[in-house]
């Protein structure tokens, strides 16, 4: 990767790429004297960093919780196909996947049957033949993303699938009927399961998203622009997608989250920012001056 760099025109030496565990050379590497900055992509570790870095400045994309929330007016097919690929893309190992669906009771059971439509069509298997679902990164990810599910089933959460797996490789699973009271409204999965909380008023969704820890981003589903543009102000979320599935962006777009999130925000102009530091230099000429007096 340096090589390529080199090849695309910067200094020999500019960019260096150290490789190891973690546990190793993550300290060495964020608490070293020489760091003047520290960008980072992750989760707990990245609240770890942040402890330990002092003054160092920090750019921080961590964990998410993105809620998605659907009222009423909302155009249920296009909520669906933004439920799918929101939430089950890359097997739902995305920061800004949706990770929780907030929708109003008098409309959840078409969007649940629409979406249940979907995601029987999602293929699954290994990454080489193209599946829409593949194993998840590591076994201890499947490990706590199956004991979400099993906390879910005990506190009697509706499975709209059966729960499968076979090592890392977890079916996408849609559950409906989830309460404040399970793990899974809270904690982030990072694999394909999907929780599905109804509710009975606007307050009520915007209550949820806030009082979670995380605030990358959201969306709001509705025909109303205004309703939309008022919950948007009142989501604590870094970005909200209105009619649309959480995303990245472009490299120019600014991208941060709030509270256990992140720190900072991402985008060509705001990164370049963060890792400038300004200097000012006064001239003090014999005249009377505003510094002299």
């Amino acid at each position: 990767m340096v090589y390529c760099f080199h090849l695309a025109g910067f200094p020999k030496g500019l960019i260096s790429c150290v490789t190891g565990k973690g546990s190793e050379i993550g300290d060495f590497l964020t608490m070293h004297p020489g760091v003047n900055c520290i960008s980072f992509t992750g989760g707990d570790t990245g609240i770890a960093i942040s402890k330990k870095a002092g003054m160092i400045p920090l750019q921080m994309e961590l964990g998410g919780k993105d809620a998605c929330i659907v009222l009423e007016d909302a155009d249920l097919d296009l909520v669906a196909a933004n439920i799918i690929k929101g939430g089950f893309s890359y097997s739902g190992q995305r920061c800004t996947a949706v990770k929780v669906v907030l929708v109003m009771e008098s409309v959840a059971d078409a969007l649940v049957e629409k979406v249940n439509a979907k995601v029987a069509k999602l293929s699954v298997g290994p990454p080489e033949d193209d599946s829409d679902i593949t194993p998840v990164v590591s076994e201890s990810s499947a490990n706590f993303i199956e004991g979400l599910v099993n906390d879910a089933k005990q506190k009697g959460a509706t499975f709209c699938q059966e729960y499968k797996r076979e090592g890392n490789l977890i079916w996408p699973l849609l559950l409906d009927n989830v309460r404040p009271d399970m793990r899974i409204a809270w904690e982030e999965p990072f694999g394909p399961v999907l929780p599905v909380i109804r509710i009975n008023s606007v307050e009520e969704g915007i209550h949820h998203c806030n009082a979670s820890n995380f605030g990358l981003q959201g969306c709001v589903f509705t025909k109303d622009i205004n309703k939309a543009m008022l919950i948007s102000d009142a989501m604590e979320s870094g970005t909200i997608q209105i009619n649309s599935a959480p995303a990245r962006g472009p490299d120019h777009f600014p991208f941060q989250g709030i509270k256990d999130s992140g720190i900072g925000s991402q985008g060509i102009t705001n990164s370049i920012n963060m890792m400038t530091k300004i200097k000012t230099t006064v001239i003090n000429l014999p005249s009377p001056s505003y510094t002299m007096g």
